[in-house]
């Protein structure tokens, strides 16, 4: 088999980095494997649930991106690895692994992967989506409450105190490094059928 092509998403949270990837991942099937940094968060389990609920998670040290570095260059070797799982109510990981097999297109998904140099060295095609902030806080509002069992109050605490902050000063200088940048992720019909023409040639 060819060395797999891996294609980064960044983008701040609630961007529609997820709707692009699903879409993707959709056309391309058995092709695919999908790769969500938030899967990486460190693991806390030495703290009470309190403190642990009080860390920053947007912050680059969240992630342990040594271990993402080191499993992204086995797939792209050929082996597969066992990913990690994560816990968001409890904020911690799970005993529970996933095994990653090397198919022919990899998506890493994640707020800061553009953040870090080792792993953006690694992506062969790097896509930044950009989405106004107020369209990205209400997305994200729905989604903790709906998925991780937060209350409006926690979201709104979280996001003024870490994540606002965190993407002024992290997430949105990673744009830079974006070889491109699709404003609305998987809404963006134009700029998803460009993406998928361009891995269909590097997969033939």
């Amino acid at each position: 088999m060819q060395k797999p092509i891996l294609v980064g998403i960044a983008g701040g949270t609630g961007s529609g980095k997820t709707t692009l990837t699903k879409a993707i991942a959709n056309h391309f099937k058995e092709k695919i494997t999908v790769i969500n940094h938030d899967s990486y968060y460190r693991s806390h389990d030495d703290l009470p649930l309190a403190e642990r609920a009080k860390l920053n998670f947007d912050d680059p040290a969240a992630f342990e991106n040594e271990l993402l570095t080191k499993q992204l260059e086995e797939l792209l070797a050929g082996n597969s690895v066992e990913s990690p799982t994560y816990d968001f109510p409890t904020h911690t990981r799970n005993q529970e692994t996933v095994t990653l097999y090397p198919t022919q297109i990899i998506i890493l998904e994640g707020i800061l992967i553009f953040q870090d140099e080792a792993i953006r060295n690694l992506c062969d095609i790097k896509i930044f989506v950009d989405t106004d902030a107020d369209v990205r806080l209400l997305r994200r509002i729905k989604r903790d409450i709906a998925m991780r069992g937060r209350t409006f109050e926690s979201v709104e605490e979280q996001y003024l105190t870490t994540v606002k902050p965190m993407h002024e000063l992290y997430v949105e200088p990673s744009k830079r490094h974006a070889d491109l940048i699709v404003p609305e992720g998987g809404d963006n019909l134009v700029a998803l059928e460009m993406l998928i023409n361009r891995l269909e040639r590097s997969v033939q």
